[in-house]
């Protein structure tokens, strides 16, 4: 025949657009598979089917009918890739089974898998855009406190999508396990065990032998042309088989991606949230009230036996405590929202600043106390470490810190919540007379007492 079947199959494809070759492709195949459907019904109501010579000669003429689609369906997987890559919306696994019978499932998975990797990428290159236009990465310009919740409320949606796809996912997963044990199920032999392939083959002769030989019926492409998928596509089944179809990982690396993804979610929505804080804080060691070197002096002269009743606390930690006590309520639809996927996404997040070892947690069963926990605790940590980095702190200086710590404390009192470890110790520090110092100091931390002792230009 001239041209043969296999050059006008690949000219069809090739003439189609990129997004219409596997499409073509099946209208194809279902026309073979209709006309040899047709030939198969002949033979059999022929006398002389069982003939073992005429077997022999009808399983060449099956052959010829299907080897020519044997490249395409050895290559079903890149063609359903770049198929779901153009047609996302598209159901994959019907044509799978058009095209192959079920027997390309390996193909099936790893197409599956590359349109969630491009779909996890997209989505995680958005995300860090978003970033940029929040300016989360930035350095504060300015010391004015601008109280938006914009960014946070956005994020919050965004983590309710993540929670959706992780759903969808999931049922999707259980749907496409069920199936495709429905489909390809019949491939797998009852004796097959993945410890001996000595066992699958002879399994397989067994079989062959005790059946009625149908040549229609037995043509396997996969066989034929890659063991080693074949191999792969029985334990697949066999795992479906014995696990069920409720405990399959046919998705794993899709849910983990999926999974990382609602976790750069939940940090967008914490980084939100915390962006104010943080610039706040970061002026800490730029505050009038530390003086530089040469005021020092004056100031021990001057005011070291100022009262600490006279202060009040400073702008920035007021900001930041009225910022917290606002929390709840911007935190709210955590909790009077009902939305599974939110609910879902928000539980499968980690945040960050988890609780200290051997604190009580009743803020884990709660998601809105567990946020408002990682901020708070994100907070306190923040302001040691800015403390920390305060040049020298002159006697005033000390008592209007102490006194500004003392108002974050009241503040975390008020939301239900205990000053951190550090930030108790700090003060601690803080508040001790330089002839106490050194007794004050032996039951905190060292390195600590000795970071504090040189901001307060103490001997220890």
């Amino acid at each position: 025949m001239v041209p043969s079947i296999p050059v006008c199959l690949s000219s069809a494809v090739e003439r189609a657009a990129q997004e219409q070759r596997l499409d073509t492709l099946l209208e194809l195949h279902h026309t073979t598979f209709t006309f040899g459907h047709s030939l198969e019904g002949r033979h059999a109501a022929a006398p002389w089917s069982v003939c073992e010579n005429n077997l022999l000669k009808v399983n060449e003429l099956v052959c010829a009918l299907y080897d020519p689609y044997k490249p395409y369906k050895l290559q079903y997987g890149d063609l359903e890739e770049a198929h779901l890559l153009i047609q996302i919306s598209a159901v994959p696994l019907d044509r799978c089974v058009k095209l192959t019978d079920g027997l390309a499932v390996c193909g099936l998975l790893k197409a599956l898998k590359a349109l969630f990797t491009k779909y996890v990428s997209d989505f995680s290159t958005t995300l860090q855009s978003i970033r940029k236009k929040c300016k989360l990465e930035d350095t504060p310009s300015s010391s004015a406190f601008q109280e938006d919740w914009t960014a946070f409320q956005n994020s919050v949606r965004i983590i309710a999508t993540c929670g959706e796809l992780l759903r969808q996912c999931g049922a999707f997963e259980q749907q496409l396990s069920n199936k495709i044990l429905g489909t390809a199920g019949k491939y797998l032999s009852e004796s097959y065990s993945p410890r001996s392939l000595a066992g699958i083959q002879e399994a397989s002769s067994t079989e062959r032998k005790s059946a009625t030989k149908n040549p229609w019926q037995e043509y396997n492409y996969l066989q034929r042309g890659n063991m080693a998928e074949y191999n792969s596509l029985m334990e697949v089944l066999y795992s479906l088989k014995e696990k069920g179809t409720g405990n399959s990982s046919l998705l794993a690396e899709p849910r983990s991606a999926l999974t990382r993804l609602n976790q750069q979610a939940n940090q967008l929505a914490f980084d939100s949230v915390f962006l104010q804080i943080k610039h706040q804080l970061c002026l800490v060691s730029k505050m009038e009230v530390i003086k530089d070197k040469r005021n020092l002096v004056l100031e021990r002269a001057t005011q070291e036996d100022l009262p600490t009743f006279s202060l009040s606390p400073q702008e920035y930690i007021t900001n930041i405590g009225q910022y917290l006590m606002s929390l709840p309520l911007h935190l709210e639809p955590f909790v009077t929202q009902e939305d599974p996927a939110l609910e879902m996404a928000l539980h499968a997040g980690k945040l960050p600043f988890p609780p200290e070892q051997g604190d009580d947690l009743p803020e884990l069963d709660n998601t809105a106390d567990y946020w408002l926990g990682s901020i708070a605790r994100a907070t306190m940590q923040t302001y040691c470490d800015a403390i920390l980095l305060i040049p020298q702190l002159g006697p005033h200086s000390t008592k209007q810190l102490a006194t500004d710590i003392d108002y974050l404390s009241n503040v975390m009192d008020a939301l239900g919540l205990q000053p951190s470890r550090s930030l108790q110790h700090i003060v601690t520090l803080l508040r001790a007379k330089p002839e106490d110092y050194r007794q004050t100091a032996k039951l905190l931390p060292r390195r600590l007492a000795s970071t504090i002792a040189a901001l307060r230009c103490i001997d220890y």
